[in-house]
């Protein structure tokens, strides 16, 4: 799935057929033409496509001429304008069968999305995110777009989930495609925020260009960011900025506590180097930092640096450094002294802080040490950061009532007025990147504002996210966190529900080494069944979109852990649907078919695999391939592996398949490492020299917690090169160690903790 290739897709009356197109980033122009295949090096490009004339064909710019080809009737020769002075890696072009939508943006930019064909109507949605998108980010970059048009299309065999070349961005089709009855709503903010992470990248990347792979991270970052403040305005009823930090801002935590993370800023020398660092610490890590950067600029500043970096550059290339220079200019902070210690070292702080009621004022300690995933910093020098810090008070929780620039290890700072009954909170909105770990009188005086909600719901998140990291590393007792947990009963934010959960399934793994998993999962049904309960089945008058992915979140949950009731109706459920007496609503579908399949058995398989063969949506296949591996005899598990690589997956989707059986149960862990094992040299052809490798190896080892598991990881891929995911092979054995770790520290008081809970259950 890279240079110029083939795509396969079958017509709607069941025929498989081809279409050619294009991915060429990072290093794949290359394949196609011969070429200086490098960013810096720009050109003009005039392209013309000899193609079937019963085909569409596209490329960057818009057709200016169309003939009959000499020696082949059948044939005709395509032209395309003259595109602006580009990369390589941004040219495109796609022939094929497609039908499409258009619409004119407001600024009159012709937008088209192409769609297979039949399926026009399932390109409406995309179709009107793109025109708002485009007159948002002309307004915001204050540069209009630059191109005559801007073609979306949905390309069957994709490896990423989009690519954003010059005026043709390609995307997987569940990254455009929404049908009205059939799409989720998990699946519509997904396509919102993709589209708008490509169109960003329009500007912020084609315009102006990284110099050099190294600055990978600037277009990535970026535009990660920013498709959050686009969909916003799109979507507000969407709340996606707290989804930003459950998404984005905590995976890259997760990642750079670790010893084999890495700066955002790599050195690059070997296209497979490049291919490594398409991962969260250029993506997620990247965005977190300028969200940060943002607030720390404020938004007027921060849009006139933009703009005047991109009319400097524009047509041109541009390092991280010119960035910074233009933000400098247009707010007068020291951005780049700033920003350096966050792209050019790796990790990020613990800030640690204490109080004292000094009168009428409260004096607060901090002080700050490297973050590590194993444990307090050990070490010569260590690492400091210029942290952008804010405080607030619970007498005005949603703003700051102080910000402060910590540029040295220790601090002490006085906040005025602040009574002996008022709590202090580090990080408000849970905006700088840094996990920090309270005193616990002022952690003890934070909790009640879980329980009653005064906590904002970002911040009831950060809090919770940042003691669970805390235990992970061993600096405080896994019970505590669990304690923590139960006060969120009255939790009525989807986003911080999404993250408890997110926690809670990661204990479940460690868990499932131990002969108490049953126990977990009683704790999982209780702490998840009351809100199971307000929400019921069925969508209640006046409900959004958050309600929607909250009831399919906590049915999920309840469903796996093996709620009866629960279980029961799902079951009932599945059968009507399955009979086509009451056909499931979209947003009910993983959490009914995950609950049927953990709980099912032969039959129930062959019946989701039935549904999946009859699927006409790769959004459906794809929802059904994902919770496959949910199913937990040992020969289901085989059958369910060799579907993986059967025809009947598209290439790029073999991965969640064994990722999810790999993810499915403790048997499913070690039946997926050694179907990896069994079927490596197709697996490495399939996927050899992208990230999809990467995402393979983490998805399928990192639940295991067993020290002697690291060394055969290591072993194997020292004997199995995969130089791509070299890094990715290292953090799994780091995380496999962290995990054992974590296992023999704190396995026997968890035990205790639910077994005491069981004889004395809590009292609501």
């Amino acid at each position: 799935m890279k240079g110029f290739y083939r795509s396969k897709y079958t017509t709607p009356s069941g025929e498989v057929r081809y279409a050619a197109v294009t991915q060429f980033e990072a290093t794949d122009a290359r394949r196609a033409f011969p070429c200086w295949d490098e960013p810096a090096i720009k050109a003009t490009f005039d392209i013309s496509l000899v193609v079937p004339k019963d085909r569409v064909a596209l490329s960057n710019m818009n057709v200016i001429d169309r003939k009959p080809y000499p020696d082949d009737e059948n044939v005709v020769e395509v032209k395309f304008a003259r595109t602006p002075v580009m990369s390589t890696y941004l040219v495109a072009f796609v022939v094929g069968e497609y039908d499409f939508v258009e619409t004119r943006s407001k600024d009159g930019v012709c937008v088209r999305v192409y769609t297979p064909v039949g399926k026009a109507e399932q390109g409406k949605f995309a179709l009107e995110v793109a025109a708002k998108t485009l007159p948002f980010y002309k307004d915001y970059f204050n540069v209009p777009y630059p191109l005559p048009k801007i073609d979306l299309i949905a390309i069957a065999d994709f490896a990423a989930g989009a690519m954003e070349n010059w005026g043709l961005v390609t995307y997987r089709e569940t990254a455009l495609l929404i049908d009205p009855k059939n799409s989720c709503s998990s699946s519509r903010q997904w396509v919102a925020l993709v589209v708008g992470h490509e169109l960003a990248h329009q500007w912020f990347g084609n315009l102006v260009t990284m110099e050099w792979w190294t600055h990978l991270w600037l277009n990535e970052g970026f535009a990660s960011w920013i498709e959050y403040l686009c969909v916003d305005h799109c979507f507000p009823e969407y709340d996606i900025w707290t989804q930003f930090v459950s998404a984005d801002y905590t995976r890259a935590q997760e990642l750079d506590a670790l010893d084999n993370s890495h700066p955002i800023e790599v050195s690059v020398g070997h296209p497979s180097e490049v291919d490594e660092i398409f991962d969260a610490i250029s993506y997620s890590k990247g965005a977190s930092v300028i969200r940060m950067l943002h607030d720390y600029v404020g938004d007027k500043d921060f849009k006139k640096g933009m703009n005047m970096y991109l009319t400097k550059f524009q047509q041109k290339n541009a390092a991280t450094e010119d960035l910074w220079e233009s933000l400098e200019n247009a707010s007068g902070k020291p951005i780049a002294a700033v920003m350096n210690t966050w792209t050019k070292q790796m990790g990020f702080p613990l800030i640690y802080v204490e109080a004292e009621q000094v009168e009428d004022d409260r004096l607060l300690r901090l002080s700050q040490k490297k973050f590590c995933a194993s444990g307090p910093y050990v070490g010569e020098e260590c690492p400091q950061w210029m942290v952008p810090i804010t405080i607030s008070t619970s007498e005005d929780s949603s703003h700051a009532k102080m910000k402060i620039l910590m540029d040295k290890p220790e601090m002490n700072i006085i906040l005025k007025d602040v009574k002996p009954d008022q709590w202090v909170k580090l990080n408000l909105g849970t905006v700088g990147f840094y996990r920090t770990q309270y005193s616990s009188a002022m952690l003890e005086s934070l909790l009640p504002g879980i329980r009653d909600l005064s906590l904002p719901p970002v911040d009831r998140l950060g809090l919770q996210n940042d003691l669970f990291s805390l235990a992970r590393a061993g600096i405080i007792s896994t019970v505590e966190v669990l304690k923590v947990m139960e006060a969120f009963v009255n939790e009525p934010n989807y986003t911080v529900w999404s993250d408890l959960s997110c926690n809670l399934g990661i204990l479940s793994t460690l868990l499932s080494h131990t002969d108490f998993y049953e126990e977990i999962q009683e704790f999982v049904k209780d702490v998840f069944s009351p809100i199971g309960e307000r929400l019921g089945w069925d969508p209640k008058p006046g409900e959004g979109h958050l309600d929607a992915l909250l009831r399919g979140l906590v049915l999920g949950k309840l469903g796996k852990a093996g709620h009866k009731a629960t279980l029961e109706e799902a079951r009932r459920r599945f059968k009507d649907h399955v009979e086509g007496k009451q056909i499931l609503s979209a947003d009910l579908r993983s959490p009914v078919y995950l609950t049927v399949l953990k709980h099912g058995d032969g039959t129930t398989l062959d019946i989701m695999l039935k549904l999946h063969k009859q699927a006409d949506m790769q959004e459906e296949k794809n929802r059904i391939e994902r919770v496959l591996g949910a199913t937990l005899s040992p020969e289901l598990i085989q059958k369910v592996l060799t579907f993986a690589l059967s025809e009947e997956v598209r290439p790029q989707d073999t991965v969640s398949v064994i990722g999810g059986v790999a993810g499915g149960s403790k048997h499913g862990r070690k039946a997926a490492w050694k179907f990896i094992k069994d079927n490596w040299e197709e697996l490495y052809n399939r996927y050899q020299g992208g990230f999809l490798i990467s995402r393979l190896i983490k998805l399928s080892v990192e639940g295991f917690a067993v020290d002697k598991m690291a060394a055969e990881v290591k072993a194997f891929f020292e004997s199995h090169p995969a130089p791509s995911a070299e890094r990715t092979i290292q953090q799994c054995c780091e995380n496999i160690l962290l995990n054992a770790a974590w296992l023999k520290r704190d396995a026997e008081s968890i035990h205790q903790y639910l077994l005491q809970r069981k004889a004395s259950p809590p009292t609501a």
